[in-house]
């Protein structure tokens, strides 16, 4: 049984290589006719074409499929014989692929992409160009608004200064009006203070000479004039006294130049103490300068 499976295997192969051949012969065909198309279409539009160049390659035949023979029966009681060895032959090798055609692309096609391109770089200037004034619009309207801003500011920093200056102003005059008000009201009061003292001074001056000549008329009331007196000459006399007016001392500090007119003014000094005591104790003085002439 097994070399008559051997033996068949050569009668299967005449059938496939026709099919093979065949199928060769097809594709071949094919490509001629997609050939002359091609170079009727180049010629057709009156330019030269390009060389084209095509490689043309059978399909790979088919590797002969080897059956395998049936197993052997079981051995039988007598010795087994080898079996002569299976002439296996090698599949022939595969034929390379067909390169891809190139793909032939026409003047048209070209100028098509040409003007594609032109327009897409046309309307990529268009953005950017847009783009960019936007941008500039935006950097002017920010500059514009800056300088609107600065503008303001610097209006509001100048009403502010005027303002300060107008309350510096009104400060200043109303200070020196301040001044002006206390340098019056100082000078008022000054003068009034001038004036009390003034009247207090003539009061007690007034005071003093009432003090002085309520003495002088004591004094006087106590003179005796000499006979051969002429003129009316003036003596001047010192008199220390106690708070209760009485007489300590009396000295004469300037002669009238008549001797009993001297000595009689100072008899009747000493002769009128206690001497009159003054209306205020203030005005006590325990040193007193009096003066005396004959006809006063």
């Amino acid at each position: 049984m097994a070399s008559k499976a051997i033996g068949d295997e050569p009668r299967r192969t005449p059938a496939r290589t026709t099919g093979q051949w065949l199928a060769l012969a097809l594709a071949i065909a094919v490509h001629i006719a997609f050939v002359a198309v091609l170079v009727f279409s180049l010629r057709w539009q009156n330019r030269k074409p390009e060389p084209l160049t095509a490689e043309l390659y059978a399909p790979a035949p088919k590797a002969p499929v080897v059956e395998q023979p049936p197993p052997p029966p079981p051995p039988s009681p007598e010795p087994p014989r080898e079996a002569p060895p299976l002439e296996i032959k090698p599949a022939p090798a595969a034929p390379p692929l067909p390169k891809p055609e190139p793909k032939v692309e026409t003047p048209d096609d070209r100028a098509a992409d040409i003007a594609r391109k032109a327009r897409e770089e046309e309307e990529r200037k268009k953005r950017e160009q847009a783009v960019r004034e936007k941008k500039e619009a935006e950097a002017r309207e920010a500059e514009k608004k800056r300088e609107e801003a600065d503008r303001r500011m610097a209006e509001l920093r100048e009403a502010e200064q005027k303002r300060l200056e107008s309350e510096r102003r009104l400060a200043q005059a109303r200070e020196r009006q301040a001044r002006e008000a206390d340098a019056l009201k100082a000078q008022a009061e000054r003068e009034q203070a001038m004036r009390v003292a003034q009247q207090k001074s003539d009061e007690r001056a007034r005071a003093e000479a009432d003090y002085v000549r309520r003495i002088q008329q004591k004094v006087k009331g106590n003179v005796i004039l000499p006979p051969d007196m002429i003129g009316n000459p003036e003596a001047i006399f010192e008199v220390v006294q106690l708070p209760t007016g009485e007489i300590i001392d009396v000295a004469l500090r300037k002669s009238s130049g008549a001797r009993a007119y001297d000595d009689a003014v100072q008899r009747a000094i000493l002769k009128s103490s206690p001497l009159p005591r003054p209306d205020s104790p203030d005005l006590f003085q325990r040193t007193l300068t009096l003066k005396f002439r004959p006809l006063d």
